[in-house]
């Protein structure tokens, strides 16, 4: 299973493409001083996402076009913005966030994510640590930060990406249903704990959690859409399972097989069973050296012996 796909802001193909620098303040200009989410969206699509560091984050997307640009933080309205880059170049964008001052929002939610310089410190360097994919200095930093903050709902969450990155379903569906809990609200925290859940095939109870995490955020990434419907799946609730795949699928632009065996099962089980085979075929033509091709290979054979589609 897929257990957590981290954004690749700002690393990998910096000054080959566009690059976009972030720069996130609060109504009074300061830095904000609260990470912030941000998400990257290319003519509509979303292309890209991660946590400011400092108020700041950049991200170098492959292709140039029209980009929006989304910031969420605990205790602030969303801010967006837009920006027009028609070829490769560097530009700067800058949010401004206004304080929400909604009676809707979690009392004292704002409070709770402020933190001390040195538990801050520690909390920005265990996140880009884990942006680098290096583990075992993201965890250091981040039980530093947890002595520091136990309590903050943010630090909660960071530490559970970590666990899911390592793979510690339990353990990661601890800590986060402890972040939920905080912030009932946060899209990311509860999409985080349906996939700890449905890495532990407790589909059932990992419905909930990510049908309200894409009611908060419809544009929750194909990570969250790919547990929800695998959930649908195995709870047999097939129809749900396919809508919701597909989702996964346009959502990662085709290039995640994982997500391309999940359709055609689902396909399958509604009783489409050509339009499965074709979705098999694209995963063996295009990813024919991994293993998500050998399964396809056999649910095609699996397919033609039960007679449910012609002989090639």
């Amino acid at each position: 299973m897929v257990a957590w796909c981290q954004p690749n802001a700002g690393v990998g193909n910096r000054g080959r493409h566009a690059e976009i620098d972030v720069t996130v303040r609060d109504s009074s200009g300061e830095i904000l001083s609260v990470p912030a989410n941000v998400k990257l969206y290319v003519n509509g699509t979303p292309c890209d996402e991660g946590l400011t560091s400092n108020g700041r984050i950049s991200f170098a997307p492959d292709d140039a076009g029209k980009f929006t640009v989304v910031v969420e933080a605990a205790g602030y309205k969303p801010g967006q913005n837009d920006v027009k880059i028609p070829e490769p170049d560097k530009v700067q964008v800058e949010i401004i966030l206004q304080r929400e001052t909604s009676s809707s929002s979690a009392p004292g939610a704002a409070e709770n994510w402020i933190l001390a310089p040195k538990a801050k410190a520690a909390l920005d360097k265990g996140m880009q640590a884990l942006r680098d994919d290096k583990l075992v200095e993201a965890e250091k930093a981040l039980d530093q930060s947890m002595k520091l903050a136990p309590n903050n709902p943010h630090v909660l969450y960071v530490q559970g990406v970590l666990e899911l990155k390592k793979h510690e379903w339990t353990k990661a569906q601890s800590v986060l249903e402890k972040a939920a809990q905080m912030e009932p609200n946060s899209a990311r925290a509860l999409a985080a704990l349906g996939m700890a859940l449905c890495n532990q095939k407790k589909y059932a109870e990992a419905i909930p959690p990510l049908e309200r995490s894409l009611g908060l955020d419809p544009s929750g990434g194909w990570e969250t859409h790919w547990s929800l419907a695998e959930s649908y799946y195995h709870s047999q609730r097939f129809d749900e399972a396919l809508k919701v795949s597909q989702q996964a699928e346009a959502e990662s632009n085709g290039r995640v097989p994982q997500v391309d065996l999940l359709v055609a099962r689902a396909l399958t089980a509604v009783g489409r069973y050509e339009d499965s085979a074709n979705v098999l075929r694209e995963i063996v033509k295009n990813h024919s050296d991994g293993p998500e091709a050998v399964t396809a290979r056999r649910f095609l054979e699996r397919l033609t012996t039960d007679e449910k589609i012609r002989r090639p």
